[in-house]
């Protein structure tokens, strides 16, 4: 089964990037979207935001001995198969703020559903939290300059903004060697529990959200009817935490080229082919050995395509230090070891109706070269409702193959069954 994941996987890759050389497409510039406010008639306050209720149910099946592991339980509380909840509710306010100085511009975005933001640690830890809060500067041609909490310029799919998120859930490479969590001295491994009162989750921060603070060049050039966009940030390194704990920085770069084909530069459904590239380098301290440096890289490659009827994306990511061992083993996650993985996804928009159907293959291999490497395969059938432009209604259901080489985590990864999950989104 696994085998045939894999050639599967390549096979789609093949056919994606040849669409992707032959046709039209549409992917947003994050970078510009997301830090600039548009030059004419930019507003000084747009109060925004969104709400996504959902409902998930997971079929694994416990260990022999009655016990479940994470991949088995739904977040962030990691204590039952199956539940009901708001997975984001955010409430946001950007413009130039500055009447008299359009090149001026901010960003404020706030968090107030329950998520790895919001609930990173013990599920009666959940507090609200600021998860942007940024000046842009655009002043100088060519180098705009933008300071403070956002988001970091990198993979696709964590750069990209909720209404272009078309899954529920993160593929398993993005989810575990990008979404990067952050161990406290006290915080301890859990074993395996049942779901009655478990909470599988052992570390006692938020999670990065894909987000951290410092400052940022970038800047997108049009030539002809190519959009070339660049980033290049210093960052603490240190999630949605505004306070720095350690001396050490982190480094970002980020380049991407936009073929516009109506030769239009617009918002997250213009008509592009975008092909992009990232890499990311900082150090961390050891929560348990303060006197220990832990090296974090991160770097990827990807693509996108979308003209309707037909949307096609695929990534590839690699990374070596930090690697995630799961929510419940935080005091393994200072290590040197390596992971790799990627994803493909296509959708077809039926004409004429609001329906997009939906199939994306990821894998990911953890603790690559290790004795107790992990790979985990997830094919992920969904079907999408458009009510209209903001509100959407969402089906996904995953297959899933985790397995080990180590016996032990193998016998609890073979039990790792479907999975179903229903979300509405509603944006303002």
């Amino acid at each position: 089964m696994k085998t045939t994941h894999k050639r599967l996987g390549v096979t789609a890759l093949g056919i994606c990037l040849g669409l992707g050389a032959a046709s039209s497409a549409q992917a947003a510039n994050w970078l510009m979207l997301q830090g600039t406010e548009r030059a004419k008639d930019p507003p000084s306050a747009n109060v925004w935001g969104f709400i996504q209720p959902e409902y998930q149910h997971d079929f694994s099946d416990a260990h022999a001995n009655g016990t479940y592991v994470p991949p088995k339980l739904i977040g962030p509380a990691l204590d039952d198969q199956s539940t009901f909840n708001v997975r984001r509710a955010r409430l946001g306010v950007r413009g130039t703020g500055f009447p008299l100085d359009g090149k001026v511009n901010y960003f404020l975005l706030t968090e107030f559903g329950n998520n790895a933001l919001t609930n990173g640690g013990r599920y009666d830890s959940y507090s609200p939290v600021v998860t942007d809060a940024s000046v842009t500067l655009n002043f100088i041609p060519g180098a705009r300059i933008r300071a403070g909490l956002f988001k970091t310029p990198g993979a696709e799919e964590g750069l990209q903004g909720i209404i272009a998120m078309p899954y529920i859930n993160y593929t398993s490479v993005t989810n575990q060697l990008l979404l990067e969590r952050f161990a406290s001295s006290g915080d301890r491994d859990i074993p395996p529990q049942t779901t009655s009162g478990a909470d599988m989750n052992g570390f006692s921060k938020s999670a990065s959200g894909f987000r951290d603070t410092g400052i940022q060049v970038f800047d997108s050039f049009d030539v002809g009817k190519w959009e070339h966009s660049y980033a290049a940030m210093v960052g603490n390194g240190n999630g949605i935490k505004v306070i720095d704990n350690d001396s050490n920085k982190d480094v970002y770069l980020y380049w991407s080229s936009a073929y516009l084909f109506d030769g239009k530069a617009g918002g997250p459904f213009r008509s592009t082919m975008k092909l992009f590239g990232w890499y990311q380098d900082g150090k961390r301290t050891n929560a348990y050995d303060k006197t220990q440096k832990q090296d974090r890289t991160r770097y990827g490659v990807g693509a996108f395509y979308l003209n309707r009827p037909f949307r096609i994306s695929a990534e590839y990511m690699e990374g070596k230090g930090m690697i995630f061992q799961g929510p419940h083993m935080p005091e393994q996650l200072f290590n040197n070891y390596k992971g790799r993985g990627g994803y493909i996804e296509g959708a077809y928009f039926i004409p004429e109706t609001p329906v997009e159907l939906q199939l994306r293959y990821d894998t990911y291999q953890r603790n690559v070269n290790e004795p107790n490497k992990s790979t985990y395969d997830t094919w992920t059938a969904g079907v999408q409702y458009h009510f209209n432009k903001k509100t959407r209604a969402s089906l996904n259901y995953a297959f899933r193959d985790f397995s080990s080489d180590a016996a032990g985590p193998d016998s609890h990864l073979k039990g790792v069954k479907d999975r179903v999950s229903v979300q509405l989104t509603a944006l303002f």
